[in-house]
């Protein structure tokens, strides 16, 4: 499911390495693309207001306000103030995970064994706490206001007996994801594995990300009419721009 609009042109281009982190304002009425390169890629991602840091990212109201815990086209990501951070707009990979989160320094010893940089050097084992607090103290932003993330292409379903369960191989190379912004959003990410991917080795994927500039504001209709709240969430988005 995807939204049928032109999206060009190409502001920016950029590969996030597998491992690597990064962080940007995703600017109001620009769309964010990120695609699965090698496929079995997994990002983690935060988004806060970009001119008021204290709204932020809840994916409680984003799972309860649209009913379902599986994330793809036509779903907005809520902030804790009832506004549209960003409208998936386009996915070619149909599911995105809102319960794994990411692991820090001690759990990813413990699953990957010890990957130092004395050793590796630029291939030394990250993990998805230390990356995203390095890109948030860019911002003024730190521990405290480390929150519940988004893993872009992961798929985690809840199984019958409340058990998570993980699906390998759910991503392929090219899929992608497309994120429209109806208001300046501060995008952090990171480029790890899940913590539920079973895969033994550390070995994180890239991901490109691709900046445009949209020609329609037609493009968030998907979103917009997909259910009765988020009518209602982007209607609270607008108001900050009358």
């Amino acid at each position: 499911m995807s939204a049928s609009l032109a999206i060009r042109p190409t502001l920016y281009e950029e590969t996030v390495p597998g491992g690597g982190h990064t962080s940007f304002i995703l600017k109001r009425g620009q769309l964010l693309r990120l695609t699965d390169l090698e496929g079995g890629a997994n990002v983690s991602l935060m988004l806060l207001n970009a001119q008021e840091k204290s709204e932020r990212l809840n994916l409680p109201d984003t799972l309860k306000g649209q009913h379902t815990a599986k994330l793809t086209a036509g779903h907005c990501l809520y902030s804790d103030m009832g506004r549209v951070l960003a409208a998936i707009t386009a996915d070619t990979c149909g599911w995105h995970d809102s319960f794994g989160g990411v692991l820090n320094a001690d759990e990813v010893g413990e699953k990957y064994g010890i990957g130092r940089y004395q050793e590796l050097r630029n291939g030394f084992f990250r993990n998805g706490t230390d990356n995203l607090l390095v890109e948030m103290g860019k911002w003024n932003l730190n521990v405290q206001d480390l929150l519940m993330v988004l893993n872009l292409f992961s798929r985690v379903d809840v199984t019958a007996d409340g058990a998570f369960a993980f699906h390998q191989g759910h991503s392929k190379a090219g899929d992608y994801i497309e994120l429209y912004a109806p208001m300046d959003t501060l995008v952090i990410l990171t480029a790890l594995q899940h913590p539920l991917d079973p895969n033994p080795a550390y070995a994180p994927r890239p991901v490109k990300l691709s900046w445009h500039k949209v020609e329609s504001d037609g493009i968030s209709v998907l979103c917009r009419t997909s259910r009765p709240e988020n009518g209602r969430a982007f209607h609270n988005t607008e108001r900050l721009y009358i």
